[in-house]
């Protein structure tokens, strides 16, 4: 089952997936998957088989800029590879709990940061939102974001979030959170074979 799904990933023989997540929950679920094997990476922890490279960021988007320049530091890049920015983030009812978003334009500092009219905006704080100020909220889109738009090595890229709370950050637990992320591994294989 394994060896199905990674080459579903692995559209081209050589096609790496990069992974920045903020946490070791969110993290969890691919570790499962595809039996990443852990190691260290300049202070980061990676995880990591020949077609599957995971990085856990730490909280906020500059830690996330800095574990994704980690990452284009560290690999040479393709054309057919992908860099994704998978996490939790809240939102407002309208989304269910476990609703698989797609980002397409990040919101910081009161700047727009468009890549994608079709998808969904997020609005990227640097402090834990209890408020509905913004339709969606998490901590590290922008970093993410700002890595690897400035690399023009990387063609594909993707921020993904699983709606955890609605402006209840509170009520996450670890458990929930590993949940959330693997209820969702075959909805984001599908968009990454986009």
């Amino acid at each position: 089952m394994v060896f199905t799904i990674i080459t579903k990933i692995s559209l081209k023989e050589k096609q790496l997936l990069y992974i920045v997540v903020a946490l070791k929950p969110e993290a969890q679920a691919f570790i499962d998957k595809f039996k990443l094997q852990k190691s260290k990476l300049s202070g980061f922890s990676l995880f990591y088989n020949t077609e599957v490279k995971l990085i856990i960021s730490g909280i906020g988007q500059s830690r996330a800029r800095v574990a994704t320049q980690t990452l284009i530091n560290q690999f040479d890049i393709t054309d057919d590879d992908i860099y994704l920015n998978i996490g939790i983030c809240a939102a407002d009812a309208k989304y269910e709990i476990g609703t698989l978003l797609e980002i397409g334009g990040v919101v910081y500092e009161n700047t727009k940061y468009r890549f994608s009219l079709k998808k969904l905006e997020i609005l990227c704080s640097d402090i834990a939102v209890t408020t509905t100020l913004f339709s969606i909220v998490d901590m590290e889109s922008f970093g993410f974001y700002d890595a690897v738009i400035h690399n023009p090595a990387i063609k594909k890229f993707h921020i993904l979030k699983v709606v955890s709370d609605h402006f209840e950050p509170k009520k996450v637990t670890k458990e929930k959170t590993k949940m959330l992320i693997f209820n969702q591994i075959n909805a984001i294989n599908e968009i990454l074979k986009k």
